[in-house]
């Protein structure tokens, strides 16, 4: 049963991970390039860019391409996602403004899943981060037939809260979650910091999510229910 303050408000938020929540793309890119560079091959910033949003098997085919196949992609894929849960564990870096809009949103009974593209060990390794997780649930690529850009991780997250998606904000930063949370049907609020996303119908675009606070999400909730 929603309280008085969420029917004015998304009736739930749901955070991306990786480059929304943490700020791990420097980690991702200092793993690519540690690890191409034991195959010769030097990691370019268009080969991140590539990258960026995952899902991880198609990172790892990309990369075993990159190598002439000297080492197949799942295997890739798997030394990276267990170089990346060393690296974390301990003073994870979070993105300017997530911790401070968790910390509001949650102070006023908003209900947050986290959305992954990233395996389960990779999840667990962030929220072991929090004393106590801020978020309800978590959805990770182990947790859906098909991860980003597909929409289902958004629906599974809206349906498990019992919550209309079409009344949810997901908060993403690659134009792989942007267009899995855009096909859900969701409002979306985008961060983009690598490659551009445009505004349009569902999809708004700020540069932090130091801008924004449960105030302001409200005044846009009623901006965008308006449209």
């Amino acid at each position: 049963m929603p309280t008085n303050a969420h029917l004015n408000f998304y009736s739930a938020v749901f955070f991306d991970m990786d480059g929304l929540l943490v700020d791990s793309e420097p980690l991702w890119l200092e793993t690519e390039t540690e690890l191409m560079a034991e195959f010769g091959y030097q990691w370019l910033a268009s080969d991140q860019a590539t990258s960026l949003g995952g899902p991880l098997d198609r990172v790892g085919n990309y990369m075993s391409d990159l190598i002439g196949g000297k080492r197949d992609g799942n295997s890739l894929m798997l030394e990276m996602i267990d170089r990346m849960v060393i690296k974390f564990k301990g003073d994870l870096p979070f993105m300017p403004g997530a911790i401070e809009l968790i910390t509001d949103l949650r102070s006023h009974d908003v209900e947050l899943t986290l959305v992954s593209a990233s395996p389960r060990s990779l999840v667990d390794a962030v929220l072991a981060n929090f004393a106590v997780s801020p978020f309800v649930r978590s959805i990770s690529s182990n947790d859906v037939k098909v991860s980003k850009p597909d929409p289902e991780g958004y629906l599974l997250a809206a349906s498990s809260g019992g919550h209309e998606i079409t009344n949810a904000l997901v908060l993403e930063d690659s134009l792989t979650g942007v267009t899995a949370a855009k096909a859900s049907g969701a409002w979306v609020l985008a961060v983009p910091h690598i490659v551009p996303i445009e505004k349009s119908g569902r999809v708004d675009v700020t540069t932090s999510l130091a801008n924004w606070n449960y105030e302001k999400l409200t005044l846009k909730y009623a901006q965008d229910r308006s449209l």
